[in-house]
């Protein structure tokens, strides 16, 4: 088990252990044999997968409680080929480009001087560095937005310490912080010093160095800054970096892109450092032949994160959702829900995600309980409208009308829990509350006879029969009974007097009196209206002053 180590203002880093190298060409370096160990593509499976706590009895849950729970669908992670792919071409990228930067060969100690000598010299000309001879390729990562590309990068690092301490190597004392991976977001602008500026402090937050205060402020120009990130490259043993977002080179100034494409490769070419760059389709216009050139010959290619194919993959993905279900009524996961789910997501998997959880909640909140095709098509047509263009536009296989749409933000899923949940649960809720507080207002302008007489009605006695029992006790008992023993009074009397089911109905042929208080409440119960409305709105139920019936 890994030893961890926090360093002084810096992260968490774990203390080197050489595990002995089945590949003749990583061994012997301290650099490679500190890294995990090569995975089998079971072993991949199972450093990435993540399936959140999930308990089948939560579906009987309150409503309110179910919507967070449902949540957890953001946190499931299901490898798929792609990720396998992408995991053993970082494994071998990382590897490939510590070849040629063992700590322990003359060669690359003697780089590290040139380059210090270099800064301290002003010359900012790294190609100069004629003794190092790079065995570092990079590769991009090219594909539609919200296929998942950043977070099975992020999953894929985290299965390796970003930070290793070195003390000593097979007896000799070799102390260093290894800086395995680095991941940094390209500018919003495409600026250069934007990019180093958050190298520096990323470095700085990681090891508890202070190089952004050295290096940002005072008189340091642009490329005096490029050149000294170049340098802390080195000095760190930096494994791999990784540029996220690269399509924002489009927004740089004239010339921006291509001076931070041509650092990139001179990262590659003279200081070994592999590189991996992450954007959508509209980042492939601003490759330049540059970049291209220094991943030639790497042998790890380029890859397209093409959306997901109506196939093996997609019934996977599908299928570990399908299991985390929060309606009351669970429902299998059948070849019409895989289709529907995919003609409406079109195979991106922030899509596809969004929509189930969507589906889910408009379920619960509505009282459906239950997440169907046509549930799922309802809530596809409400709520990605934003999104349909794009969804046309893959739907089409139009490369052109593609790229068009690589940057729209597909679903705002906290937009749509605010806009659903007043529809249901809060408007329900709110409605519920002001009917009690109007019913608790009424009842408390009512005599003692009248609340009396509408719970006895609201039990299906006769309404005359309600009153003079209700009329006769409280002559007997005064106005200090309670209403509920006055009720239990009542029914006790009716119950023992009448010897039969009393009751507001009335043979249908006999003449209606509308008049008649039984007519009246019957006729309100039709109505879906209580005894009280029924009452007040003949005029019947009058103010406390007032008698409750009409002298007759």
């Amino acid at each position: 088990m890994s030893k961890y180590i926090f360093i002084p203002n810096g992260g968490e880093a774990v203390e080197a252990e050489y595990k002995e190298q089945m590949i003749e060409e990583y061994r012997g370096n301290p650099f490679i044999e500190a890294l995990p160990p090569i995975y089998s593509k079971d072993e991949v499976v199972d450093k990435l997968v993540v399936y959140p706590n999930y308990n089948s009895k939560e579906r009987m849950l309150d409503s309110h409680l179910r919507v967070h729970m449902v949540q957890r669908l953001f946190q499931c992670f299901q490898p798929l080929q792609v990720h396998l792919d992408l995991e053993s071409r970082i494994s071998r990228v990382i590897r490939q480009g510590y070849l040629a930067r063992n700590p322990f060969r003359p060669e690359y100690a003697a780089s590290l001087q040139d380059g210090y000598r270099m800064i301290q010299n002003l010359n900012l000309d790294l190609c100069s560095n004629k003794r190092f001879r790079t065995t570092a390729a990079g590769f991009t990562i090219i594909g539609v937005s919200g296929m998942g590309k950043t977070t099975a990068v992020n999953r894929i690092l985290a299965t390796m310490p970003q930070i290793i301490v070195h003390s000593q190597y097979r007896g000799v004392k070799f102390s260093m912080c290894q800086l395995v991976w680095l991941k940094l977001d390209c500018p919003y602008d495409g600026s250069i010093k934007g990019l180093c500026m958050e190298f520096f402090s990323k470095v700085d937050s990681l090891l508890g160095t202070n190089y952004y205060k050295k290096h940002v402020s005072g008189r340091h120009t642009v490329d005096s800054m490029l050149s000294i990130m170049s340098q802390v490259a080195r000095h760190t043993g930096l494994g791999m970096l990784v540029i996220d977002e690269i399509q924002h080179l489009k927004q740089a100034k004239s010339g921006g892109s291509e001076k931070m494409l041509n650092f990139f490769v001179t990262l590659v070419n003279t200081i070994g450092v592999p590189v991996v760059l992450i954007g959508t389709t509209k980042a492939m216009s601003v490759l330049q032949s540059e970049f291209r050139q220094a991943r030639r010959g790497s042998g790890q290619g380029d890859m397209v994160w093409e959306r997901l194919k109506k196939d093996s993959n997609w019934d996977l993905l599908m299928g570990a959702l399908w299991d985390y279900q929060w309606t009351k009524k669970e429902v299998p996961f059948t070849p019409e829900i895989s289709d529907i789910m995919y003609e409406e997501s079109q195979g991106i998997i922030d899509i596809a995600v969004k929509l189930y959880a969507m589906a889910q909640i408009k379920a619960i909140y509505s009282g459906i309980e239950e997440v169907n095709a046509g549930l799922i098509k309802q809530v596809a047509q409400e709520n990605l409208k934003l999104v349909q263009p794009m969804l046309e536009a893959l739907k089409s296989g139009d490369m052109r009308r593609i790229s068009q749409f690589e940057d729209i933000s597909t679903v705002d899923f906290e937009e749509f829990i605010s806009s659903e949940r007043p529809k249901y649960s809060s408007g329900d809720k709110i409605q519920e509350l002001l009917i009690k507080k109007k019913q608790k207002e009424n009842a408390d302008t009512l005599s003692l006879k009248e609340r009396a007489v509408l719970k006895l009605l609201d039990l299906d006695i006769d309404p005359q029969k309600a009153q003079k029992v209700v009329e006769k006790i409280i002559t007997q008992e005064g106005d200090s009974i309670s209403v509920s023993e006055l009720v239990i009074k009542a029914v006790q009397i009716l119950i023992g007097t009448a010897g039969k089911k009393t009751s507001v109905k009335k043979n249908r042929t006999e003449f209606r009196d509308e008049n008649d208080l039984r007519v009246i409440v019957e006729e309100g119960k039709m109505k879906q209206m209580s005894a009280y409305e029924a009452l007040r709105a003949k005029g019947i139920i009058k103010t406390v002053e007032n008698d409750f019936f009409q002298a007759g």
